[in-house]
């Protein structure tokens, strides 16, 4: 497996999709709690599916871009945790 890197936040980079744009109109179009949105561009809370198809709609994009955003930064924050050793599963003829 490559080594992964450290992908931003998918907030980070919807953040950059907004530009000037103020986060009270941008979760008004979203038909989101301005917290709620607040929460996702500082970081503290993932893009779900739900959102994937909101932002999909309000930026012209798929929704599946935000969900690999949050996959991939989901992934390898995981990474960085300490985990258990697993041991392969022997397969069942």
């Amino acid at each position: 497996m490559a080594e992964m890197y450290n992908p931003a936040h998918p907030g980070g980079v919807l953040r950059e999709w907004l530009g000037e744009m103020q986060i009270a109109e941008a979760a008004a179009r979203l038909h989101v709690s301005r917290v709620t949105l607040s929460r996702i561009l500082n970081g503290k809370a993932g893009i779900s599916a739900d959102m994937s198809l909101r932002l999909a709609d309000a930026l012209g994009t798929s929704p599946t871009l935000w969900i690999d955003l949050q996959t991939q930064y989901d992934l390898w924050r995981a990474s960085r945790r300490r985990r258990p050793r697993i041991e392969l599963f022997k397969r069942v003829a």
